[in-house]
């Protein structure tokens, strides 16, 4: 009961606080953005200083009500102390890279401070539920914290408020302040755990690798750790008095066609899945492929990092079925 009526107090001081609405980066901290409250050691300090000061006016004791009076100014000071760790911060950028639904996106947090001190030990979490939180270091005004982000759909992804916060110096007090990017994250779709293979390559255009198991041999070359000892070319090894490994063309096929209606009567979550499984697999293979989609002009034929990304993309980004 205290637990949930602490959350609806959590949540409804939300709505009040600095943003209210997402916004575009760098967010920089004022003290305006910056709240500041004592800790649970915070409030306990406060009623042992309370305690100690009484006990000293009771009995006139000079001494002791010093000593609560610079120990109560140690507490102010740290107030302000925790409040300057964030003043002047900035938040330049929250970037991560576009990872399969269900697997955690590493959101990268890029800091600055313009005044270039040292800020150490702050703490980068999302709102409402900081579970997960990141270290935040400030060298020279810069500083990286890299935190992770469940994903459940593909499409993309809204990002929570990120909260940043201190203890620093004393722990005495947390001082935060939020950041809240308007930008949205890409997630790609969950790729299908088990389905058939890639299928069979159509067109005129013909590939082949080079390796060591394939039909025809291409050339000798010297050998590398790792290589088979099948591979190894002996007599011509004996002769050059140097380990040679006799390596192969494997002939690929022509380039595949990933085409969406070539699926058949597959659910329509169920075609995103086994196509995001088939562009890994083929990208695995060193397979050209293009893609198929409805509504959109074919993708490639091509391979590599960047083709990956706007197949993957525009799997991603299919109207929900």
């Amino acid at each position: 009961m205290l637990s949930t009526a602490l959350r609806r107090l959590h949540d409804l001081a939300l709505v009040w606080t600095r943003p209210r609405e997402p916004e575009a980066l760098p967010a920089r901290f004022h003290r305006r953005r910056v709240y500041v409250l004592p800790t649970r050691f915070g409030l306990f300090y406060a009623v042992l200083l309370l305690v100690m000061l009484l006990g000293a006016l009771n009995y006139n004791n000079n001494p002791a009500l010093l000593l609560g009076l610079l120990l109560g100014g140690a507490g102010l000071a740290s107030l302000v102390a925790a409040q300057l760790q964030l003043t002047g911060l900035a938040v330049v950028a929250i970037e991560a890279e576009p990872v399969a639904a269900g697997t955690d996106l590493l959101l990268r947090v890029h800091a600055h401070a313009d005044d270039g001190r040292r800020r150490r030990g702050l703490a980068v979490g999302l709102e409402p539920s900081p579970s997960r939180e990141a270290v935040l270091n400030l060298e020279q005004g810069r500083g990286e914290a890299g935190l992770p982000l469940p994903t459940v759909e593909r499409g993309w992804l809204d990002l929570p408020r990120l909260k940043v916060s201190t203890t620093r110096p004393l722990g005495l007090a947390r001082a935060w302040s939020y950041a809240w990017s308007q930008a949205p994250l890409l997630v790609y779709p969950r790729p299908e755990a088990d389905g058939p293979p890639l299928p069979s390559g159509s067109g005129d255009r013909v590939q082949s690798r080079l390796h060591p198991s394939g039909d025809d041999v291409h050339h000798l070359r010297s050998y590398r750790r790792g290589d088979s000892r099948r591979a190894i070319a002996w007599k011509p090894s004996a002769r050059r008095d140097t380990l040679l490994v006799r390596e192969y063309e494997q002939p690929l096929g022509a380039d595949i066609v990933l085409d969406w209606h070539g699926l058949g009567p597959l659910p329509y979550e169920a075609r995103i899945s086994r196509l995001a499984r088939w562009v890994d697999e083929a990208e695995r293979d060193g397979r050209r492929y293009r893609m198929a989609l409805p509504g959109q002009p074919p993708i490639g034929p091509d391979q590599g990092p960047v083709h990956r990304h706007a197949c993957l993309r525009a799997l991603a980004l299919m109207p929900h079925g």
